[in-house]
């Protein structure tokens, strides 16, 4: 399959992800959640920094000589967040699955569901949380040829993980069988490229630069304060939108690799999404 029809069909496959959004609005609530949670949380890890440095800002020095602590931050601020975003991701995975029934999607649905799989989020959390921070820490006490290969891991990672929150939310089953299940999955049925990667970032970029377009008139036009409100609000809200139409896009996925009837989408732009190994 040549890279313009991978590119066109992820871009329908994209496409039919917003519908599914348009047709419950409410779903958007659970990034913007986890966003506000995980800014509260980076607030409360700062407090903590300035709690052990005696509340004096010069004294704030995670990078310095103190590494026990420096690395209990990261694995904790990893662990924490890795909580939160899969907390939320499962809540608006599992009212995708409803709409996909044809049964009645609301919040509460969606919350009630990740809180009944809390402990087994709080277990991802620490295994993938834990991989996440060593690779970074890894990045910082390495040189360059060090930090693109632990990107090249970080990426294989992502790929290997790609269906580890519906696998988790469905499946019961505990981190390193999730991740088995999510890799057999990605090789059952899928090759290596994810065609739909693309178009997601496509449409993002273009939503940046209406964004900055947008905002620089009416910086120029109205007032500079003007211009720089709408730029941070409208890229907030175009990444609340995307963020939530790439959930809604991997819910979708995992339910058609499983074999669950599903609808809005269409199954032969599904099935070339990834290239198939030969």
């Amino acid at each position: 399959m040549s890279l313009f029809n991978r590119l066109s069909n992820g871009w329908t496959i994209a496409q039919n992800s917003f519908k599914v959004l348009m047709a419950n609005k409410q779903l958007l609530i659970f990034p913007v959640l986890s966003g506000v949670s995980l800014i509260l949380i980076m607030g409360t890890f700062i407090l903590a920094a300035l709690g052990f440095s005696g509340w004096d800002f010069d004294n704030v020095d995670l990078k310095g000589d103190n590494k026990v602590l420096q690395y209990c931050f990261i694995f904790g601020f990893y662990i924490v967040n890795y909580f939160v975003v899969v907390f939320f991701n499962m809540a608006l995975i599992h009212c995708t699955t409803l709409y996909f029934r044809g049964e009645e999607v609301t919040l509460k649905k969606g919350i009630a569901f990740s809180m009944s799989r809390v402990g087994t989020i709080f277990a991802w959390a620490v295994f993938a949380g834990s991989v996440g921070a060593i690779l970074k820490i890894i990045q910082e006490n390495v040189g360059t040829l060090g930090k693109i290969l632990t990107g090249l891991i970080g990426v294989v990672w992502s790929i290997t993980t790609f269906f580890v929150v519906p696998v988790i939310a469905y499946e019961n089953m505990g981190p390193l069988e999730a991740v088995k299940r999510s890799a057999s999955l990605m090789k059952e049925k899928w090759g290596e490229g994810i065609g739909a990667g693309f178009s997601f970032g496509l449409i993002q970029l273009v939503g940046i630069l209406a964004v900055g377009i947008l905002a620089a008139i009416l910086a120029v036009s109205i007032h500079l304060f003007a211009g720089i409100a709408f730029g941070v609000l409208g890229l907030l809200l175009l990444a609340t939108i995307v963020s939530a139409a790439r959930t809604v896009f991997v819910s979708q996925i995992y339910h058609n690799v499983t074999g669950d009837p599903v609808e809005n989408y269409n199954q032969q732009f599904i099935d070339n999404l990834f290239i198939s190994k030969k």
